[in-house]
């Protein structure tokens, strides 16, 4: 099973995503959520589900979302996953090395595989007022504070982090530029 928006990379409409289930699963899963497009009526207490993945589907659609979606999709297929993919994996690992090789920063990032999300904290400035301070110079960052990923955040005791998100379309200048208002 994969769940995922189509907002961040793909970069569709906000509030629309995708749903794969297996097919051979379908049958075993109940949606936490029914309506009359999900499940027949059966009777006045009960109801069969759909057999298929509409089960999973509600009534009231955003079809101008969905139609947003696909053309996202399109979008990414034109260009290649693998190019997507890969340029984003050389502007990500070169931040990250940039940001290893500042003092006082350091990079949260763990796992094997690792996206184009680059995630740092700052020994000498909180997370909100790097953001804030970037933003003024016109640089986009977010801040994720511990509830965002409780579990991970409690485990390694996880202060509130600075997230950094580069795509395909940003480039080494960015960079550059980011890392000179992080120097101050």
């Amino acid at each position: 099973m994969l769940s995922a928006t189509g907002r961040k990379y793909l970069r569709g409409p906000r509030g629309v995503g995708f749903l794969y289930v297996r097919e051979s699963l379908i049958p075993t899963m109940e949606p936490p959520i029914i309506d009359h497009f999900a499940a027949n009526w059966t009777g006045l207490g009960s109801y069969e589900l759909r057999p298929d993945a509409r089960r999973f589907e509600n009534w009231e659609n955003n079809y101008a979302a969905k139609l947003g979606l696909g053309a996202a999709v399109d979008y990414a297929l034109d260009i290649g996953m693998d190019a997507i993919w890969e340029r984003v994996r050389l502007l990500a690992d070169d931040l990250r090395r940039r940001l290893r090789e500042t003092n006082g920063i350091t990079v949260r990032d763990i796992g094997q595989e690792q996206g184009g999300i680059v995630t740092f904290s700052s020994d000498h400035e909180d997370s909100a007022d790097i953001k804030q301070r970037l933003a003024s110079q016109g640089i986009n960052i977010s801040v994720s504070g511990p509830s965002s990923t409780l579990i991970d955040s409690t485990r390694r005791n996880l202060p509130p982090i600075c997230r950094a998100s580069v795509h395909y379309y940003n480039d080494e200048a960015e960079i550059d530029r980011l890392m000179a208002a992080l120097r101050g």
